[in-house]
């Protein structure tokens, strides 16, 4: 019997939950009406609900999801449309006072409110009375955000008592311009006119006005007064000496300190700066320095400003001198001298410069070295120095290794000169018993420790025939046992001084890196040059050549006697064709060597290197000069910042630099021009300005040119 089988529909299974609900996880769906109503549902089953007014338990579905770890903290945030952060909140709320935390705060205040009709009318009363809306607050005992909304809800309220209206100061105009000088210039031009007068142009937020800080030191250093002494009344023209000088000095600290630079600087602002209308041109600044260079009288230039700085701070500077030299290279297409470039480590064309500069590494004087050897140009040093400090002083001349000379020691003991240096080897190490613990505060107020041992030694010279002695500070590094040999004349009771002084000597390192960056230290300046002297002897070409060729011949008979000896070594005689060579090769050599004492070692350099040339440096040495002032100036600043700004030690200069570009207001009142300078980038540079401001203000300098005393202060941070 055959059965009939019947194929059933399939089903579909119910749906767990309401169409339309937002997934959650696998476990836990949410379903909103458009009203506000909604749920949640737990595996299907409807675990919270809520009404429309009712979002506090809307709160306590998702906060409670977190809990029982249905789900994860941003799933829920995300269905429920807040961040993680206000989830957290409500959790934070729930577990600290329960569901009663999830209830939505009704703002405002809690009370009934205080404004009836009776104290509103109160209020309006006593505003008709003519009282201040605060007096009326106090007497209604109420806010004055009450008197506010109950005058205007009783409508318009009584004018205020009249006050008499002062006279306010007409505002700055921003970014002002200079008034042109079109007359003036005419009359340069006409030869009626030795410098245009600075007339100050007053403004809001004028560019680069930051960089007037600079005025007082600028006017410590003397330039302007050095210089116009020095130089006189220059021939008729709009710039005069004085704008010159501020022009090259301003362009500097603002990172322009080539001619060249004043094309990257906005003229105007610059101009507005040394009272004209506008800086010179390139080709101005170069014609102008030129003809100043036409004088001469650069040496005297940097001659009169180290003895205004010496005479300036005699009791800090002039004490010690740290000498060192600086060699510029050269990559022009000239022939010039070479030298030997330590930074680069090689031979190359160059000028080699003598710099000396005071305690504080500030820079006084510079000349062209007329040899590479420091010793020779020791005896230079000691001339210009005596003629700074007069006969009765005693300085202390502190050099490297490259000023070693027993010899010159003992000549700068004879003049009256103290030295500072350090011992060239042989060398011989202290006993780690001769050292003890020495401490000094350096003048900066840093605490310095030294482990030294200090004793007398013998240093002989001319061939052991004589001998001067000296006194030996030597240092000891804990750390690795390294000592360091200090020779010093000084007879100073603390030997901890006399290192710190001699390790101090990298300030004169840092001047030149420093003036190398910021400075243009390295800058050709000219390109004009002069004749080399014809009558200085140097290298013989033609010896060096002949003593090469000399070399390579010896070099010849020296392999000759080393085969001949090898074969005596193996007991069989010399060929023929070795004995020949060898009696060829000495012949050659006796012959080269008679031919090479035959050249002259040296000979004057017209007849060596016809075609060599020296830079003509009377232009590159008032630019020294001005851009030397000009570091001395920025220096004393940061001195003057340091107790100021916790960071000065490694920011002071970037600090100043930020103050020079900052914008400033000019203002002429009476007989003062306030310089009102906008904050800073960070609240603490801002307050180390106002203090720097405070101790500029407090020198009285005049802006140079005019009878305005330079006021400075900061704004008010916004």
């Amino acid at each position: 019997m055959a059965l009939a089988v019947q194929t059933s529909a399939v089903h579909q299974p119910l749906p767990l939950v309401p169409q339309g609900p937002v997934r959650i996880s696998d476990a836990v769906w949410l379903f909103e009406e458009t009203d506000g109503t909604g749920a949640v549902f737990v595996w299907g089953q409807a675990t919270w609900s809520w009404s429309a007014e009712d979002r506090a338990m809307s709160k306590l579905a998702a906060v409670q999801l977190v809990m029982i770890k249905a789900a994860f903290q941003r799933q829920v945030a995300s269905a429920f449309g807040v961040d993680e952060d206000t989830l957290i909140v409500w959790r934070r709320r729930y577990e600290a006072a329960g569901v009663e935390g999830l209830v939505p705060r009704r703002p405002g205040p809690k009370g009934p409110s205080k404004l009836t009709e009776e104290k509103r009318a109160e209020i309006v009363a006593l505003r008709h009375e003519g009282l201040a809306q605060a007096e009326v607050a106090r007497r209604a005992g109420v806010s004055k955000n009450m008197v506010f909304r109950a005058l205007a809800a009783a409508g318009a309220a009584p004018p205020a008592p009249v006050v008499e209206a002062r006279a306010e100061p007409p505002a700055l105009e921003p970014l002002a311009r200079p008034v042109p000088r079109v007359a003036e210039r005419q009359a340069a031009w006409a030869g009626l006119l030795t410098g245009a007068e600075p007339v100050i142009t007053q403004g809001a937020s004028l560019p680069l006005a930051g960089v007037l800080l600079v005025l007082p030191a600028l006017a410590a250093t003397g330039l302007l007064d050095v210089a116009a002494s020095v130089y006189g009344t220059a021939r008729a023209a709009y710039y005069g000496l004085r704008s010159l000088l501020l022009c090259v000095c301003f362009a500097a600290l603002l990172g322009e300190p080539r001619a060249e630079g004043l094309t990257r600087l906005d003229p105007v602002d610059v101009g507005r700066l040394i009272g004209l209308d506008r800086v010179p041109e390139v080709k101005t600044l170069r014609r102008r320095m030129e003809e100043l260079a036409g004088l001469g009288r650069a040496d005297q230039l940097i001659e009169a400003l180290a003895r205004h700085h010496v005479e300036r701070g005699a009791t800090e500077v002039s004490g010690i001198f740290y000498i060192d030299g600086h060699v510029r290279a050269y990559h022009g297409g000239r022939e010039i001298q070479k030298a030997h470039v330590a930074r680069a480590r090689l031979a190359m064309s160059a000028v080699s410069d003598t710099w000396a500069c005071d305690r504080f590494g500030d820079g006084l004087l510079v000349w062209e070295a007329a040899s590479s050897s420091l010793v020779a140009e020791l005896k230079k040093v000691t001339a210009a120095i005596r003629g700074l400090v007069g006969d009765d002083a005693r300085p202390t001349i502190c050099f490297d290794r490259g000023g070693w000379s027993p010899k010159l020691f003992k000549e700068l003991a004879l003049e009256g000169f103290h030295l500072l240096t350090y011992r060239k080897a042989p060398l011989r190490d202290e006993p780690r018993s001769a050292f003890s613990l020495h401490v000094v505060t350096g003048d900066r107020g840093t605490r310095h420790e030294y482990w030294l041992a200090d004793r007398r030694v013998a240093i002989s010279y001319a061939n052991k025939k004589r001998r001067i002695v000296l006194r030996q500070i030597t240092r000891l590094d804990p750390a690795t046992g390294h000592q360091t040999h200090i020779l010093t004349t000084r007879d100073d009771k603390d030997p901890a001084l006399l290192a710190h002084l001699m390790f101090s000597r990298w300030r004169a390192e840092n001047f030149f890196r420093y003036m190398r960056a910021h400075f243009a230290l390295d800058a050709l300046d000219s390109y004009a040059t002069i004749d080399a002297d014809p009558e200085r002897l140097v290298a013989n070409p033609a010896r060096r050549a002949a003593d090469k060729e000399l070399a390579a011949a010896r070099r010849s008979l020296a392999a000759a006697e080393a085969k001949q000896g090898t074969a005596a070594f193996s007991d069989r005689p010399a060929d023929a064709m070795l004995r020949r060579a060898f009696s060829d090769a000495t012949a050659e050599v006796d012959r080269l060597a008679h031919a090479a004492k035959a050249i002259p070692a040296r000979v004057p350099l017209a007849e060596a290197r016809p075609e060599m040339v020296r830079l003509a440096h009377e232009r590159k040495r008032i630019m020294d000069a001005i851009r030397t002032a000009t570091y001395n100036a920025e220096s004393a600043l940061a001195r003057l910042l340091a107790p100021h700004y916790a960071r000065a030690d490694d920011e002071a200069r970037t600090l100043l630099r930020e103050m020079f570009r900052a914008p400033a207001d000019l203002e002429v009142k009476g007989d003062e021009l306030h310089v009102t300078l906008n904050p800073l980038s960070a609240p603490r540079r801002t307050r180390a300005m106002e203090a720097l401001c405070d101790e500029l203000t407090s020198t009285t300098t005049r802006y140079p040119g005019t009878e305005l005393t330079l006021v400075y202060s900061v704004k008010a941070a916004r």
